[in-house]
């Protein structure tokens, strides 16, 4: 690593995470205009604790939940050891604030952030991102989204985009459905300046192959600080348009119906595949506030097959593969005669 923390690190760092926790909150609860958080705060037996706070029946999200934790122990679990062997036989302290938001809209996506950050004895290293899940999506939105996140990221690197954008189609990924969760954002793991920029497990993937292609990093830790502190500021304006535009658009019971079918991949991911969800229990941290990001309600159907041209068709034929947002002109023509481009 090039650089080690400052001796601050730890409160530098759990001080960013509690303020944008704050911020969005606030921000949630401005644009509801009914809803409020209320906070549960916790302590973990091993050793630190955390805040969680939910908003529940709001006029726009019919789930809300943001998180801080702070939590330390004895030594990391496989599921970081299998990841980092080097930090094996270290006490360890992580630092994190996570959210994942259900609206009750269907035309309004759900979305996640994560921002965290890892000690443990001589390793550190940052991690986190943001990921949008829509049901009946808007080109417009989708870009919206992902180009708050790349202006984040470019902010302190213009490359680390290349790799990011990727890396959350990559990471973000029901294998056993053969799909993506959504359509991804940006996701970063074991960011500590040293190194190649991908830190994944898929060497013949985009990402990699993007790291690759740029060579090494040399942020140091006051670089990957402004990394987390400029992307969590960027969800707010990636995110509240969406609402503006959408939170009036009316739904029957059918776009109802498919979005809590859609909302049943969300939760497979979840406690089949996501690493925090299973970071988290092997860790003895709090079991409510670690499945928190479920949705109040879900449902599966057997066989479920949607009409050809429809707006389901196209949420499971386009939109949830990886795509070029930005820059494919062949898929925004294709969005503004379908009438789902704005």
């Amino acid at each position: 690593m090039l650089k080690e923390p400052p001796k601050n690190s730890r409160e530098k760092t759990k001080n960013l995470l509690l303020t944008l926790q704050d911020k969005i909150c606030s921000g949630l609860e401005n644009v509801d205009g009914k809803g409020k958080f209320t906070e549960e705060s916790w302590l973990r037996d091993e050793g630190g604790g955390g805040r969680s706070r939910v908003l529940k029946d709001g006029s726009i999200f019919e789930q809300a939940g943001v998180n801080f934790s702070e939590v330390q122990g004895k030594e990391l679990p496989q599921s970081i050891i299998s990841q980092r062997p080097e930090a094996k036989g270290h006490e360890w302290f992580a630092t994190g604030t996570s959210m994942v938001l259900h609206p009750k809209n269907p035309y309004i996506p759900t979305v996640h952030l994560n921002y965290r950050y890892f000690e443990a004895g001589p390793v550190w290293w940052f991690g986190g991102g943001a990921d949008l899940t829509p049901f009946y999506p808007y080109l417009s939105d989708v870009r919206n989204f992902h180009n708050e996140h790349k202006k984040a990221c470019e902010k302190v690197d213009q490359d680390l985009h290349k790799v990011f954008k990727p890396w959350c189609d990559e990471y973000f990924f029901l294998k056993h459905r053969n799909e993506s969760r959504g359509i991804g954002g940006i996701f970063y793991d074991y960011q500590d300046g040293s190194g190649n920029i991908y830190r994944g497990n898929h060497q013949n993937g985009e990402a990699s192959k993007a790291s690759q292609s740029i060579g090494k990093s040399n942020l140091n830790w006051d670089n990957l600080f402004s990394l987390a502190e400029n992307c969590g500021q960027a969800f707010l304006p990636s995110y509240l348009p969406i609402i503006e535009k959408r939170a009036s658009q009316t739904y029957s019971s059918k776009e109802r119906e498919f979005q809590l079918y859609r909302r049943g991949r969300y939760v497979e991911f979840n406690l089949v595949w996501d690493r925090g969800t299973i970071f988290g229990l092997q860790t003895n941290g709090r079991t409510e506030s670690i499945l928190m990001s479920l949705p109040p309600l879900a449902r599966w159907e057997y066989g479920y097959k949607p009409k050809k041209g429809s707006r389901e068709e196209f949420l499971t034929s386009i939109f949830t593969k990886p795509q070029d947002w930005l820059n494919d002109k062949e898929l925004e023509k294709f969005c503004i005669e379908n009438n789902i481009f704005n």
